[in-house]
C-alpha cells in the first residue's frame, strides 16, 4: 500500500462496504472490491478515478491501460470498456474513489487559467497520469468531509473546485479544458455519445447522429473511433448489452423480453451477442452474479 494514502484509505473503508457506494458528496463514489476478478465489461463515466489500494487494468479493444495508487485516470467521455481488478498486497481489498466530471464547473475554472496554444484532442479519450502530492492533499480533504456531512453543502463544492483546478494545471489540462468546450472534436463526440445513450434502444441513424454532433459523416466516424475505439454502431451495441444485463439483474425478466426492450429484433441474436460480450449465456450469467453477491455478503 502507498503510505501517502493511508489516511485516505482509512476514511474510505469506514464509509464504504464492498461494492459501489454513492457517497453524500455529489458526484463522488467509492468502489471496494477483491483482486483477481475476471475481465468485466463496464461503462466508465466521464470522470477522474483515484486508486487508494490495489491496481486495475482497463481495455478498449486493443488499447490497454494499467494503473495503481501512483497514477490517476481521466476518462473524457462515457466509454464502454473491460476492466479487471488485479491482486492487492496480502489480499487486501481494491479501493478506488471516482469523481464524475461536471463540464460547467470545468468551464468556470478554465477561464481563470491563462490561455495557452493547444492542438485539438487526438487519440483515445482516456489517459493515465502521475499522482502528485497536491492532488493527494486535496483528495484527502474531500474524503474527510464524509466524517462531517454537515459541512458537505458548503465545503464540498470548494474542495471539488480546488481538485479540478489542480487537474487543469496538470499534464491533462488541455483534455479537461476541451471537455468544457462545446466546440471542437471532443465536444462533438461527447454530444454524439449522449445521443446514443439517450436513444440506445432505437435503430441508429447516422444522419441523426451527424445532426447531434454537428459533424459530417466521414468526420464523425473518424473521430468517434479515434476517441472511443469503437464505431457508433459498436458503441450502441455495448450500451444495449450492458443495459440488458442490468435489467436481468434487477428482476425476473425473461431474456427474450429484455432483448426486445433494449432494441434487439431477434432474441437469438441477443443471446449470441450477450455470450460473446460476457462469456456466458444471459440466464447463467445472472445466476452466477447473484450467487457471487450472496457469497460476498455472507463473508
Amino acid at each position: 500500500m502507498n503510505n501517502d494514502l493511508a489516511a485516505h484509505l482509512e476514511i474510505a473503508l469506514r464509509h464504504a462496504p464492498p461494492g459501489l457506494t454513492i457517497t453524500r458528496i455529489p458526484r463522488v463514489d467509492i468502489c471496494v472490491g477483491q483482486g483477481s476478478t475476471d475481465k468485466t465489461p463496464c461503462l466508465y463515466r466521464s470522470m477522474i478515478c483515484f486508486i487508494l489500494q490495489g491496481s486495475k487494468r482497463v481495455a478498449i479493444n486493443d488499447h490497454l491501460l494499467s494503473y495503481d495508487s501512483e497514477q490517476y485516470l481521466i476518462s473524457a467521455l462515457d466509454l464502454p470498456l473491460s476492466g479487471q481488478i488485479l491482486d492487492t498486497d496480502e489480499g487486501q481489498p481494491y479501493v478506488a474513489v471516482s469523481l464524475v466530471l461536471d463540464p460547467a464547473i470545468l468551464a468556470q475554472l478554465a477561464v481563470t487559467i491563462p490561455a495557452v496554444s493547444e492542438s485539438e484532442q487526438k487519440g483515445m479519450g482516456i489517459t493515465i497520469n502521475p499522482m502528485t502530492s497536491s492532488l493527494r492533499d486535496t483528495l484527502l480533504r474531500l474524503l474527510s468531509l464524509l466524517d462531517t456531512p454537515a459541512d458537505i453543502p458548503v465545503l464540498g463544492p470548494m474542495v471539488e473546485r480546488e481538485l479540478l483546478y489542480r487537474l487543469l494545471q496538470g499534464p491533462q489540462g488541455r483534455l479537461l479544458r476541451q471537455i468544457a468546450q462545446p466546440d471542437g472534436a471532443l465536444g462533438s463526440i461527447r454530444r454524439a455519445v449522449a445521443w446514443i445513450r439517450d436513444n440506445y434502444s432505437v435503430r441508429l441513424r447516422i444522419e441523426a447522429l451527424c445532426d447531434a454532433s454537428g459533424m459530417s459523416r466521414a468526420s464523425l466516424h473518424r473521430h468517434f473511433r479515434s476517441m472511443t475505439g469503437l464505431s457508433p454502431v459498436q458503441y450502441q451495441k455495448q450500451l444495449r448489452l450492458q443495459e440488458a444485463r442490468q435489467l436481468l439483474l434487477a428482476g425476473e425478466h425473461r431474456a427474450s423480453d429484455v432483448a426486445y426492450a433494449v432494441g434487439y429484433e431477434s432474441a437469438s441474436q441477443f443471446s449470441r451477442e450477450y455470450l460473446r460480450q460476457f462469456g456466458t449465456p444471459p440466464a447463467r450469467d445472472v445466476r452466477q452474479i447473484r450467487q457471487s453477491i450472496g457469497t460476498s455478503t455472507r463473508t
